[in-house]
């Protein structure tokens, strides 16, 4: 798993060397294959990724994982409490007439 460079000095190589995955290094981080980001990324599903240098590699950036995994948290029920359906009210039904 790479050294997040919350916990490296700012100035450290290995903060610059962290702050941009590859697409195996960010499935290793999600722990998800790198196919499953690869079947993501052609979906336009998944985390944002973007292609750099000449070659046009696939990178994610470490701090937008961690905020598509934070979105993730939010966005299932069972994380958010203002989502989580078992703690609300019942809602009554509305007898109506049967024909």
């Amino acid at each position: 798993m790479p050294v997040r460079p919350s916990l490296v000095p700012s100035h450290s190589p290995a903060a610059v060397r962290t702050a941009f995955l590859t697409v195996k290094d960010a499935a290793d981080y999600l722990g998800l294959s790198p196919h499953t980001l690869y079947v993501w990324r052609h979906g336009r599903q998944g985390p944002p990724s973007f292609r750099m240098g000449p070659r046009g590699r696939v990178m994610y950036r470490l701090e937008t994982l961690d905020a598509w995994i934070r979105d993730q948290e939010q966005a299932d029920s069972r994380s958010n409490l203002t989502l989580n359906l078992l703690g609300a009210v019942p809602q009554q039904r509305l007898n109506t007439p049967t024909a």
